[in-house]
Protein backbone atom coordinates (compact mmCIF):
# COMPACT_ATOMS: atom_id res chain seq x y z
CA UNK A 1 0.00 0.00 0.00
CA UNK A 2 1.22 3.54 -0.71
CA UNK A 3 0.24 7.03 0.04
CA UNK A 4 -0.99 9.09 -2.58
CA UNK A 5 -2.85 12.62 -2.55
CA UNK A 6 -5.12 14.32 -5.35
CA UNK A 7 -6.35 17.96 -4.66
CA UNK A 8 -6.28 21.44 -5.41
CA UNK A 9 -5.39 24.48 -4.06
CA UNK A 10 -4.46 27.97 -4.57
CA UNK A 11 -1.73 27.75 -6.18
CA UNK A 12 -3.15 25.26 -9.13
CA UNK A 13 -6.71 26.64 -9.87
CA UNK A 14 -8.60 30.17 -9.83
CA UNK A 15 -10.63 30.87 -6.71
CA UNK A 16 -13.83 30.71 -8.99
CA UNK A 17 -12.46 27.07 -9.19
CA UNK A 18 -11.76 26.31 -5.64
CA UNK A 19 -15.04 28.26 -4.63
CA UNK A 20 -17.36 26.06 -6.71
CA UNK A 21 -14.94 22.64 -5.55
CA UNK A 22 -15.49 23.91 -1.66
CA UNK A 23 -17.30 20.56 0.18
CA UNK A 24 -20.03 21.16 2.56
CA UNK A 25 -20.31 18.88 5.60
CA UNK A 26 -22.40 15.96 4.44
CA UNK A 27 -19.99 16.27 1.08
CA UNK A 28 -17.19 15.99 3.33
CA UNK A 29 -18.47 12.74 5.01
CA UNK A 30 -20.12 11.54 1.90
CA UNK A 31 -16.59 11.40 0.15
CA UNK A 32 -14.46 10.09 2.81
CA UNK A 33 -16.66 7.09 2.76
CA UNK A 34 -16.72 6.11 -0.68
CA UNK A 35 -13.06 6.57 -1.14
CA UNK A 36 -12.59 3.99 1.38
CA UNK A 37 -15.17 1.60 0.18
CA UNK A 38 -13.64 2.00 -3.22
CA UNK A 39 -11.72 -0.58 -4.60
CA UNK A 40 -7.90 0.87 -4.75
CA UNK A 41 -8.22 2.56 -1.53
CA UNK A 42 -7.79 1.56 2.21
CA UNK A 43 -7.64 4.85 4.06
CA UNK A 44 -8.56 8.44 3.79
CA UNK A 45 -8.68 11.86 5.08
CA UNK A 46 -9.47 14.98 3.48
CA UNK A 47 -7.98 18.47 4.05
CA UNK A 48 -10.41 20.99 3.09
CA UNK A 49 -9.95 25.11 3.88
CA UNK A 50 -10.85 27.98 1.71
CA UNK A 51 -7.44 27.79 0.05
CA UNK A 52 -7.17 24.26 -0.69
CA UNK A 53 -9.39 20.65 -0.93
CA UNK A 54 -7.27 17.54 -0.81
CA UNK A 55 -8.33 14.08 -0.45
CA UNK A 56 -5.24 11.81 0.84
CA UNK A 57 -5.67 7.62 0.88
CA UNK A 58 -3.59 4.63 1.03
CA UNK A 59 -3.86 3.15 -2.11
CA UNK A 60 -2.46 -0.41 -3.69
CA UNK A 61 -2.53 0.87 -7.48
CA UNK A 62 -1.08 4.45 -8.40
CA UNK A 63 -3.12 4.56 -11.70
CA UNK A 64 -6.18 3.30 -10.46
CA UNK A 65 -6.09 5.30 -7.56
CA UNK A 66 -5.40 8.42 -9.04
CA UNK A 67 -8.45 7.76 -11.21
CA UNK A 68 -10.85 6.78 -8.51
CA UNK A 69 -9.59 10.01 -6.22
CA UNK A 70 -10.00 12.38 -8.92
CA UNK A 71 -13.55 11.30 -9.83
CA UNK A 72 -15.06 11.11 -6.30
CA UNK A 73 -13.43 14.35 -5.86
CA UNK A 74 -15.39 15.71 -8.88
CA UNK A 75 -18.54 14.00 -7.97
CA UNK A 76 -18.98 15.17 -4.69
CA UNK A 77 -17.62 18.57 -5.33
CA UNK A 78 -20.09 19.16 -8.14
CA UNK A 79 -17.63 20.15 -11.10
CA UNK A 80 -17.63 17.71 -13.64
CA UNK A 81 -14.37 16.13 -13.60
CA UNK A 82 -12.98 17.38 -17.26
CA UNK A 83 -13.73 21.01 -15.78
CA UNK A 84 -11.70 19.91 -12.78
CA UNK A 85 -8.73 17.69 -14.05
CA UNK A 86 -6.75 20.63 -15.64
CA UNK A 87 -6.29 22.38 -11.87
CA UNK A 88 -5.66 18.97 -10.30
CA UNK A 89 -2.05 18.06 -8.71
CA UNK A 90 -1.04 14.28 -7.57
CA UNK A 91 2.08 13.66 -4.94
CA UNK A 92 2.62 9.85 -4.37
CA UNK A 93 4.54 8.07 -1.40
CA UNK A 94 7.84 10.82 -0.58
CA UNK A 95 6.62 13.49 -2.35
CA UNK A 96 2.83 13.17 -0.90
CA UNK A 97 4.41 13.23 2.74
CA UNK A 98 6.83 16.25 1.54
CA UNK A 99 3.75 18.16 0.38
CA UNK A 100 1.44 17.70 3.42
CA UNK A 101 4.51 18.41 5.82
CA UNK A 102 5.09 21.50 3.79
CA UNK A 103 1.62 22.56 4.02
CA UNK A 104 1.78 21.76 7.66
CA UNK A 105 4.65 24.43 8.21
CA UNK A 106 2.82 27.29 6.04
CA UNK A 107 4.89 26.60 3.16
CA UNK A 108 2.07 26.11 0.90
CA UNK A 109 -0.27 28.54 2.02
CA UNK A 110 -1.09 31.70 0.60
CA UNK A 111 0.78 33.70 3.36
CA UNK A 112 3.63 32.17 4.20
CA UNK A 113 3.93 30.81 7.48
CA UNK A 114 0.57 31.24 8.77
CA UNK A 115 0.07 28.70 11.46
CA UNK A 116 -3.82 28.51 11.09
CA UNK A 117 -3.33 25.27 9.04
CA UNK A 118 -2.13 23.15 11.66
CA UNK A 119 -5.54 23.67 13.37
CA UNK A 120 -7.11 22.53 10.22
CA UNK A 121 -5.19 19.70 10.08
CA UNK A 122 -5.59 18.82 13.29
CA UNK A 123 -9.57 18.70 12.22
CA UNK A 124 -9.23 16.88 9.34
CA UNK A 125 -7.85 14.08 11.05
CA UNK A 126 -10.34 14.03 13.92
CA UNK A 127 -12.79 13.76 11.26
CA UNK A 128 -11.01 10.95 9.57
CA UNK A 129 -11.00 9.29 12.97
CA UNK A 130 -14.43 9.80 13.76
CA UNK A 131 -15.68 8.28 10.19
CA UNK A 132 -12.94 4.99 10.72
CA UNK A 133 -11.74 5.87 7.48
CA UNK A 134 -8.11 6.83 8.84
CA UNK A 135 -6.04 3.55 9.60
CA UNK A 136 -2.09 3.49 10.85
CA UNK A 137 -0.86 5.31 7.81
CA UNK A 138 -2.64 8.43 7.93
CA UNK A 139 -2.67 8.49 11.43
CA UNK A 140 0.44 8.29 11.48
CA UNK A 141 0.99 10.51 8.90
CA UNK A 142 -0.97 13.43 9.92
CA UNK A 143 0.22 13.31 13.73
CA UNK A 144 3.53 13.34 12.38
CA UNK A 145 2.84 16.06 10.01
CA UNK A 146 1.60 18.45 13.28
CA UNK A 147 4.87 17.53 15.10
CA UNK A 148 6.69 19.00 12.24
CA UNK A 149 4.68 22.23 12.16
CA UNK A 150 4.97 22.80 15.80
CA UNK A 151 9.01 22.26 14.88
CA UNK A 152 9.13 24.75 12.39
CA UNK A 153 7.53 26.89 13.96
CA UNK A 154 9.06 26.47 17.90
CA UNK A 155 12.75 26.32 15.63
CA UNK A 156 12.10 29.10 13.08
CA UNK A 157 11.01 32.68 12.75
CA UNK A 158 8.98 31.29 9.82
CA UNK A 159 6.31 33.56 11.57
CA UNK A 160 8.16 36.67 11.03
CA UNK A 161 7.97 35.57 6.70
CA UNK A 162 4.02 35.74 6.81
CA UNK A 163 1.30 36.20 8.98
CA UNK A 164 -2.42 34.94 9.46
CA UNK A 165 -5.13 34.94 6.84
CA UNK A 166 -6.76 37.25 9.06
CA UNK A 167 -3.90 39.49 9.90
CA UNK A 168 -2.69 39.95 6.23
CA UNK A 169 -6.08 41.03 4.89
CA UNK A 170 -6.29 43.99 7.95
CA UNK A 171 -3.21 44.96 6.43
CA UNK A 172 -4.60 45.36 3.17
CA UNK A 173 -7.81 47.26 3.84
CA UNK A 174 -5.70 49.75 6.21
CA UNK A 175 -3.90 49.75 2.48
CA UNK A 176 0.06 50.54 4.24
CA UNK A 177 -1.24 51.96 7.05
CA UNK A 178 -0.35 50.72 10.59
CA UNK A 179 -3.00 48.08 11.70
CA UNK A 180 -3.51 49.28 14.99
CA UNK A 181 -3.91 53.24 14.49
CA UNK A 182 -6.23 52.15 11.45
CA UNK A 183 -8.22 50.18 13.58
CA UNK A 184 -8.10 51.75 17.06
CA UNK A 185 -11.63 53.26 17.82
CA UNK A 186 -13.72 51.80 15.21
CA UNK A 187 -17.10 49.90 15.47
CA UNK A 188 -16.13 45.81 14.01
CA UNK A 189 -18.90 43.64 12.86
CA UNK A 190 -17.98 39.82 12.85
CA UNK A 191 -20.12 37.45 10.51
CA UNK A 192 -19.52 33.94 11.86
CA UNK A 193 -18.57 32.08 15.31
CA UNK A 194 -16.27 29.47 13.44
CA UNK A 195 -12.35 29.19 14.20
CA UNK A 196 -11.61 31.80 11.02
CA UNK A 197 -13.91 34.13 12.48
CA UNK A 198 -12.89 33.79 16.19
CA UNK A 199 -9.50 34.63 15.49
CA UNK A 200 -10.19 37.73 13.18
CA UNK A 201 -12.49 39.23 16.35
CA UNK A 202 -9.47 38.36 18.59
CA UNK A 203 -6.85 39.88 16.26
CA UNK A 204 -9.54 43.22 15.96
CA UNK A 205 -9.87 42.84 19.20
CA UNK A 206 -5.82 43.24 20.11
CA UNK A 207 -5.72 45.83 17.00
CA UNK A 208 -7.59 48.15 19.67
CA UNK A 209 -11.22 48.34 17.93
CA UNK A 210 -13.51 49.95 20.38
CA UNK A 211 -16.71 47.59 19.65
CA UNK A 212 -17.15 43.86 18.18
CA UNK A 213 -20.92 42.77 17.68
CA UNK A 214 -20.97 39.07 16.69
CA UNK A 215 -23.80 37.81 14.20
CA UNK A 216 -23.92 33.97 14.16
CA UNK A 217 -26.88 31.75 12.89
CA UNK A 218 -26.69 29.89 15.85
CA UNK A 219 -26.97 32.07 18.89
CA UNK A 220 -24.87 30.16 21.67
CA UNK A 221 -21.80 30.13 19.46
CA UNK A 222 -21.92 33.88 19.10
CA UNK A 223 -22.58 35.06 22.38
CA UNK A 224 -20.07 32.44 23.91
CA UNK A 225 -17.51 34.46 21.46
CA UNK A 226 -18.59 37.58 22.73
CA UNK A 227 -18.15 36.50 26.06
CA UNK A 228 -14.75 35.73 25.34
CA UNK A 229 -14.13 38.91 24.03
CA UNK A 230 -15.05 41.14 26.67
CA UNK A 231 -13.94 38.82 29.08
CA UNK A 232 -10.12 39.19 27.93
CA UNK A 233 -7.62 40.43 30.26
CA UNK A 234 -5.19 42.27 27.38
CA UNK A 235 -7.81 43.61 25.78
CA UNK A 236 -10.97 45.96 27.03
CA UNK A 237 -13.03 45.96 23.26
CA UNK A 238 -17.24 46.13 24.07
CA UNK A 239 -18.00 42.90 22.42
CA UNK A 240 -22.24 41.91 22.25
CA UNK A 241 -23.83 38.94 20.03
CA UNK A 242 -26.92 39.32 17.86
CA UNK A 243 -28.65 37.05 15.73
CA UNK A 244 -28.10 36.94 11.70
CA UNK A 245 -31.27 38.85 11.13
CA UNK A 246 -29.82 42.12 12.48
CA UNK A 247 -26.65 42.64 9.98
CA UNK A 248 -28.29 44.85 7.91
CA UNK A 249 -28.80 47.06 10.81
CA UNK A 250 -25.49 46.54 12.65
CA UNK A 251 -23.99 47.20 9.00
CA UNK A 252 -24.87 50.64 8.91
CA UNK A 253 -22.97 51.26 12.55
CA UNK A 254 -20.19 49.31 11.51
CA UNK A 255 -16.58 50.48 10.27
CA UNK A 256 -15.05 47.42 9.00
CA UNK A 257 -16.53 43.85 8.78
CA UNK A 258 -15.57 39.99 8.58
CA UNK A 259 -17.46 37.34 7.37
CA UNK A 260 -16.47 34.15 7.09
CA UNK A 261 -19.35 31.25 7.27
CA UNK A 262 -20.26 28.31 6.00
CA UNK A 263 -23.29 29.25 3.58
CA UNK A 264 -23.17 28.09 0.15
CA UNK A 265 -24.58 31.34 -1.32
CA UNK A 266 -23.95 35.28 -0.18
CA UNK A 267 -24.20 36.36 2.99
CA UNK A 268 -23.75 40.15 1.81
CA UNK A 269 -24.67 41.04 -1.75
CA UNK A 270 -23.91 44.25 -3.47
CA UNK A 271 -27.44 45.72 -2.69
CA UNK A 272 -27.42 45.29 0.46
CA UNK A 273 -23.70 46.94 1.36
CA UNK A 274 -24.75 49.74 -0.94
CA UNK A 275 -27.79 50.27 1.44
CA UNK A 276 -25.92 50.19 4.34
CA UNK A 277 -23.57 52.96 3.49
CA UNK A 278 -25.63 55.16 0.98
CA UNK A 279 -26.00 57.35 3.92
CA UNK A 280 -22.71 57.78 4.75
CA UNK A 281 -20.58 58.25 1.57
CA UNK A 282 -18.98 61.64 1.96
CA UNK A 283 -19.68 64.63 0.25
CA UNK A 284 -19.17 64.69 -3.39
CA UNK A 285 -19.47 60.69 -3.81
CA UNK A 286 -20.36 58.78 -6.62
CA UNK A 287 -24.18 57.67 -6.43
CA UNK A 288 -24.58 54.00 -6.08
CA UNK A 289 -27.74 54.08 -8.62
CA UNK A 290 -30.60 56.56 -8.94
CA UNK A 291 -32.18 58.27 -5.85
CA UNK A 292 -28.10 57.44 -4.05
CA UNK A 293 -29.71 54.73 -2.14
CA UNK A 294 -28.13 51.82 -4.08
CA UNK A 295 -31.39 49.46 -3.36
CA UNK A 296 -33.09 47.79 -6.53
CA UNK A 297 -30.26 49.63 -8.67
CA UNK A 298 -27.50 48.37 -10.35
CA UNK A 299 -24.31 48.38 -8.20
CA UNK A 300 -21.76 50.17 -10.59
CA UNK A 301 -19.82 53.72 -10.04
CA UNK A 302 -20.69 56.75 -12.02
CA UNK A 303 -19.75 57.56 -15.68
CA UNK A 304 -17.83 60.23 -16.57
CA UNK A 305 -19.39 63.12 -17.51
CA UNK A 306 -19.59 63.04 -21.66
CA UNK A 307 -17.31 66.18 -23.42
CA UNK A 308 -19.13 69.17 -23.84
CA UNK A 309 -20.33 70.52 -26.99
CA UNK A 310 -20.58 74.45 -27.52
CA UNK A 311 -20.72 75.52 -24.12
CA UNK A 312 -16.79 76.75 -23.83
CA UNK A 313 -16.86 80.75 -23.82
CA UNK A 314 -15.28 82.15 -26.81
CA UNK A 315 -16.05 79.61 -29.18
CA UNK A 316 -16.85 81.53 -32.47
CA UNK A 317 -19.65 79.12 -33.81
CA UNK A 318 -23.55 79.30 -32.34
CA UNK A 319 -24.00 75.49 -31.61
CA UNK A 320 -27.37 75.29 -30.04
CA UNK A 321 -29.14 74.63 -33.61
CA UNK A 322 -27.64 71.52 -34.01
CA UNK A 323 -26.82 70.06 -30.25
CA UNK A 324 -28.94 67.20 -29.53
CA UNK A 325 -28.68 64.20 -27.11
CA UNK A 326 -26.99 62.23 -29.52
CA UNK A 327 -24.51 64.58 -30.08
CA UNK A 328 -23.66 65.31 -26.55
CA UNK A 329 -23.40 61.58 -25.72
CA UNK A 330 -20.83 61.20 -28.39
CA UNK A 331 -18.78 64.02 -27.18
CA UNK A 332 -18.62 65.37 -30.45
CA UNK A 333 -18.45 69.32 -31.14
CA UNK A 334 -19.97 69.80 -34.63
CA UNK A 335 -22.79 67.46 -36.03
CA UNK A 336 -23.80 67.24 -39.35
CA UNK A 337 -24.30 69.52 -42.84
CA UNK A 338 -26.67 72.00 -40.97
CA UNK A 339 -23.83 72.81 -38.96
CA UNK A 340 -21.73 74.75 -42.01
CA UNK A 341 -24.66 75.60 -43.87
CA UNK A 342 -23.66 79.20 -45.65
CA UNK A 343 -20.21 79.72 -43.41
CA UNK A 344 -17.58 80.70 -45.35
CA UNK A 345 -14.16 78.94 -45.19
CA UNK A 346 -12.26 81.63 -42.81
CA UNK A 347 -15.11 81.00 -39.92
CA UNK A 348 -14.79 77.33 -40.38
CA UNK A 349 -11.10 77.58 -40.38
CA UNK A 350 -11.49 80.22 -37.26
CA UNK A 351 -13.17 77.88 -35.36
CA UNK A 352 -10.99 74.73 -36.53
CA UNK A 353 -8.17 77.14 -35.19
CA UNK A 354 -10.34 77.94 -32.03
CA UNK A 355 -10.59 73.80 -31.16
CA UNK A 356 -7.11 72.95 -32.05
CA UNK A 357 -5.87 75.93 -29.34
CA UNK A 358 -4.52 77.99 -31.83
CA UNK A 359 -1.87 75.04 -33.45
CA UNK A 360 -3.86 75.63 -37.38
CA UNK A 361 -1.09 77.58 -39.54
CA UNK A 362 -2.82 80.99 -40.37
CA UNK A 363 -0.17 82.62 -41.99
CA UNK A 364 -1.27 82.20 -45.84
CA UNK A 365 -4.95 82.96 -44.66
CA UNK A 366 -4.65 86.45 -46.13
CA UNK A 367 -3.52 85.43 -49.53
CA UNK A 368 -6.70 83.25 -49.80
CA UNK A 369 -8.75 84.17 -52.46
CA UNK A 370 -12.60 82.64 -53.48
CA UNK A 371 -11.38 79.43 -55.68
CA UNK A 372 -9.28 78.26 -52.16
CA UNK A 373 -13.02 78.99 -50.36
CA UNK A 374 -14.85 76.67 -53.06
CA UNK A 375 -12.18 74.18 -52.44
CA UNK A 376 -12.47 74.15 -48.92
CA UNK A 377 -16.09 74.04 -48.70
CA UNK A 378 -16.63 71.47 -51.42
CA UNK A 379 -14.35 69.08 -49.32
CA UNK A 380 -15.99 69.64 -45.86
CA UNK A 381 -19.33 69.25 -47.64
CA UNK A 382 -18.01 65.99 -49.07
CA UNK A 383 -16.90 64.72 -45.63
CA UNK A 384 -20.36 65.64 -44.25
CA UNK A 385 -21.78 63.44 -47.48
CA UNK A 386 -19.61 60.48 -45.91
CA UNK A 387 -19.46 60.32 -42.38
CA UNK A 388 -22.15 62.91 -41.25
CA UNK A 389 -20.49 65.56 -39.35
CA UNK A 390 -17.49 67.17 -39.58
CA UNK A 391 -13.84 66.13 -38.23
CA UNK A 392 -12.50 67.73 -35.67
CA UNK A 393 -9.14 69.44 -36.20
CA UNK A 394 -8.29 69.06 -32.28
CA UNK A 395 -6.03 66.90 -29.92
CA UNK A 396 -8.00 64.36 -28.17
CA UNK A 397 -8.90 65.97 -24.41
CA UNK A 398 -7.53 64.29 -21.32
CA UNK A 399 -9.87 61.77 -19.78
CA UNK A 400 -10.13 63.66 -16.27
CA UNK A 401 -11.06 60.52 -13.78
CA UNK A 402 -13.07 61.15 -11.08
CA UNK A 403 -11.75 60.45 -7.32
CA UNK A 404 -12.96 57.80 -5.47
CA UNK A 405 -14.36 58.96 -1.99
CA UNK A 406 -12.41 57.56 0.77
CA UNK A 407 -13.79 54.15 2.16
CA UNK A 408 -16.69 54.36 5.56
CA UNK A 409 -16.80 50.71 5.25
CA UNK A 410 -14.69 47.69 5.33
CA UNK A 411 -15.29 44.51 4.35
CA UNK A 412 -12.81 41.74 4.67
CA UNK A 413 -14.22 38.28 3.01
CA UNK A 414 -12.30 35.20 4.52
CA UNK A 415 -14.85 32.46 3.14
CA UNK A 416 -14.72 29.95 0.55
CA UNK A 417 -16.62 30.22 -1.04
CA UNK A 418 -17.57 33.93 -1.12
CA UNK A 419 -19.75 35.58 1.66
CA UNK A 420 -19.75 39.12 0.19
CA UNK A 421 -20.39 39.48 -3.13
CA UNK A 422 -17.86 40.52 -5.72
CA UNK A 423 -19.89 43.51 -6.92
CA UNK A 424 -19.12 45.46 -3.87
CA UNK A 425 -15.78 45.81 -5.32
CA UNK A 426 -17.10 48.42 -7.52
CA UNK A 427 -19.43 50.54 -5.03
CA UNK A 428 -17.64 53.96 -3.70
CA UNK A 429 -17.26 54.34 -0.22
CA UNK A 430 -16.32 50.45 0.14
CA UNK A 431 -13.13 48.77 0.71
CA UNK A 432 -13.43 44.86 0.05
CA UNK A 433 -10.61 42.59 0.76
CA UNK A 434 -11.46 39.18 -0.39
CA UNK A 435 -9.19 35.72 -1.05
CA UNK A 436 -8.94 36.42 -4.46
CA UNK A 437 -7.84 40.08 -3.97
CA UNK A 438 -5.35 38.18 -1.19
CA UNK A 439 -4.01 35.79 -3.36
CA UNK A 440 -3.09 38.77 -6.10
CA UNK A 441 -1.65 40.97 -2.99
CA UNK A 442 0.34 37.89 -1.76
CA UNK A 443 1.97 36.78 -5.12
CA UNK A 444 5.10 39.08 -4.72
CA UNK A 445 5.35 38.90 -0.67
CA UNK A 446 8.75 38.82 0.01
CA UNK A 447 10.56 35.32 1.72
CA UNK A 448 11.99 35.50 4.97
CA UNK A 449 15.79 33.49 5.52
CA UNK A 450 13.80 31.20 7.91
CA UNK A 451 12.01 29.48 5.03
CA UNK A 452 14.72 27.94 4.14
CA UNK A 453 15.59 26.78 7.35
CA UNK A 454 11.83 25.54 7.03
CA UNK A 455 12.90 23.92 3.96
CA UNK A 456 15.33 22.01 5.17
CA UNK A 457 13.46 20.54 8.37
CA UNK A 458 10.55 19.18 6.37
CA UNK A 459 13.16 17.38 4.00
CA UNK A 460 14.99 15.66 7.00
CA UNK A 461 11.07 14.97 8.50
CA UNK A 462 10.36 13.20 5.33
CA UNK A 463 13.63 11.54 5.09
CA UNK A 464 12.89 10.24 8.53
CA UNK A 465 9.22 9.33 8.37
CA UNK A 466 10.21 7.41 5.12
CA UNK A 467 12.54 5.27 6.42
CA UNK A 468 10.16 4.68 9.36
CA UNK A 469 7.40 3.91 7.20
CA UNK A 470 9.74 1.75 5.24
CA UNK A 471 11.05 -0.09 8.90
CA UNK A 472 7.80 -0.03 10.08
CA UNK A 473 6.51 -2.14 6.71
CA UNK A 474 9.20 -4.68 7.29
CA UNK A 475 8.94 -5.39 11.04
CA UNK A 476 5.42 -7.57 10.63
CA UNK A 477 7.90 -9.82 8.36
CA UNK A 478 10.57 -9.98 10.58
CA UNK A 479 8.28 -10.50 13.56
CA UNK A 480 6.49 -13.53 11.54
CA UNK A 481 10.07 -15.31 10.73
CA UNK A 482 11.34 -15.12 14.02
CA UNK A 483 7.58 -16.75 15.47
CA UNK A 484 8.16 -19.44 13.39
CA UNK A 485 11.85 -19.82 14.16
CA UNK A 486 10.32 -20.26 17.70
CA UNK A 487 8.31 -22.54 16.70
CA UNK A 488 11.06 -24.75 15.37
CA UNK A 489 12.75 -24.64 18.36
CA UNK A 490 9.78 -25.56 20.65
CA UNK A 491 9.11 -28.35 18.06
CA UNK A 492 12.34 -30.09 17.95
CA UNK A 493 12.83 -29.82 21.78
CA UNK A 494 8.96 -32.15 22.05
CA UNK A 495 10.66 -34.42 19.70
CA UNK A 496 14.15 -34.31 21.35
CA UNK A 497 12.08 -35.11 24.56
CA UNK A 498 10.62 -37.89 23.26
CA UNK A 499 13.63 -39.54 22.19
CA UNK A 500 16.03 -38.44 25.49
CA UNK A 501 13.16 -39.24 28.11
CA UNK A 502 15.45 -39.29 30.71
CA UNK A 503 16.84 -35.95 30.80
CA UNK A 504 16.23 -33.88 34.02
CA UNK A 505 15.05 -30.38 34.13
CA UNK A 506 18.29 -28.71 33.96
CA UNK A 507 19.76 -30.65 31.17
CA UNK A 508 16.46 -30.02 29.23
CA UNK A 509 16.44 -26.25 29.80
CA UNK A 510 20.31 -26.08 28.79
CA UNK A 511 19.88 -27.84 25.63
CA UNK A 512 16.71 -25.77 24.99
CA UNK A 513 18.56 -22.56 26.00
CA UNK A 514 21.78 -24.03 23.72
CA UNK A 515 18.54 -24.07 20.50
CA UNK A 516 17.62 -20.83 20.76
CA UNK A 517 20.92 -18.94 20.62
CA UNK A 518 21.80 -20.89 17.99
CA UNK A 519 18.89 -19.79 16.10
CA UNK A 520 18.99 -16.17 17.43
CA UNK A 521 22.42 -15.49 16.36
CA UNK A 522 21.65 -16.78 13.01
CA UNK A 523 18.93 -14.79 12.57
CA UNK A 524 20.25 -11.33 14.19
CA UNK A 525 22.32 -10.47 11.43
CA UNK A 526 20.17 -10.54 8.39
CA UNK A 527 16.92 -9.18 10.25
CA UNK A 528 19.11 -6.37 11.45
CA UNK A 529 20.61 -5.58 7.74
CA UNK A 530 17.04 -6.21 6.16
CA UNK A 531 15.22 -3.61 8.55
CA UNK A 532 18.27 -0.94 7.50
CA UNK A 533 17.83 -1.63 3.65
CA UNK A 534 14.19 -1.36 4.27
CA UNK A 535 14.28 1.96 5.53
CA UNK A 536 16.08 3.40 2.59
CA UNK A 537 14.94 4.39 -0.41
CA UNK A 538 13.15 1.62 -2.75
CA UNK A 539 13.42 -0.98 0.24
CA UNK A 540 9.97 -2.12 0.48
CA UNK A 541 10.67 -5.31 -1.46
CA UNK A 542 13.06 -6.45 1.05
CA UNK A 543 9.58 -7.42 2.95
CA UNK A 544 8.77 -9.52 -0.13
CA UNK A 545 11.90 -11.32 -0.91
CA UNK A 546 12.48 -12.26 3.14
CA UNK A 547 8.93 -13.76 3.31
CA UNK A 548 9.80 -15.90 -0.14
CA UNK A 549 13.34 -16.91 1.41
CA UNK A 550 11.46 -18.27 4.66
CA UNK A 551 7.97 -19.39 2.74
CA UNK A 552 6.79 -17.30 5.15
CA UNK A 553 2.67 -17.20 5.35
CA UNK A 554 1.03 -14.21 4.32
CA UNK A 555 -1.79 -14.25 6.67
CA UNK A 556 0.63 -15.17 9.69
CA UNK A 557 2.17 -11.12 8.44
CA UNK A 558 -0.95 -9.92 8.28
CA UNK A 559 -1.86 -11.49 11.68
CA UNK A 560 0.90 -9.59 13.24
CA UNK A 561 0.69 -6.70 11.67
CA UNK A 562 -3.07 -6.35 13.07
CA UNK A 563 -1.96 -7.15 16.06
CA UNK A 564 0.52 -4.32 16.76
CA UNK A 565 -2.29 -2.06 15.41
CA UNK A 566 -4.57 -3.40 17.61
CA UNK A 567 -2.25 -2.93 20.54
CA UNK A 568 -1.16 0.59 19.18
CA UNK A 569 -4.74 2.15 19.36
CA UNK A 570 -5.42 0.66 22.64
CA UNK A 571 -2.36 2.41 24.09
CA UNK A 572 -3.36 5.65 22.44
CA UNK A 573 -7.19 5.52 23.63
CA UNK A 574 -6.04 4.39 27.82
CA UNK A 575 -3.50 7.76 26.81
CA UNK A 576 -6.32 9.70 25.53
CA UNK A 577 -8.53 8.91 28.87
CA UNK A 578 -6.27 9.67 31.23
CA UNK A 579 -5.65 8.18 34.61
CA UNK A 580 -8.47 6.64 36.75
Amino acid sequence: MSLLVVGLSHRSAPVSVLERATLGADAHIKLLQDTVAAEPAAEAALLATCNRVELYADVDKFHAGVAELSTLLAQHSGVGLDELTPYLYVHYEDRAVHHLFSVACGLDSMVVGEGQILGQIKDALAKAQDLHSAGRLLNDLFQQALRVGKRAHSETGIDRAGQSLVTFGLEQLAAGADVEKWARGKKALVIGAGSMSSLAAATLARAGVAEIVVANRTPDRAERLARILAEGDDTDVLARAVPMESVPVELTRADVAVSCTGATGLVLTAEAVAAAVGGRVPEGAAPFGRGGTGVGTDVREAPLPPTSVGTDEGCPLDLSAVQSQSAVEAGFSVMGEAAVAGMDAATLEQHATWVDNGTVDRRDAGRRGPEADAELITALAATVASVGRIPERRRPEPVTEVPRPEPVLFLLDLAMPRDIDAAVHRLAGVRLVDIESLAEASADAPMAADVDQVRRIVSDEVAAFGAALRAAHITPTVVALRAMAADVVAGEIARLDGRLPGLDDKQRGEITQTVKRVVDKLLHAPTVRVKQLAAEPGGAGYADALRTLFDLDQETVAAVSRAEESTEKNAKNAMNRGPA
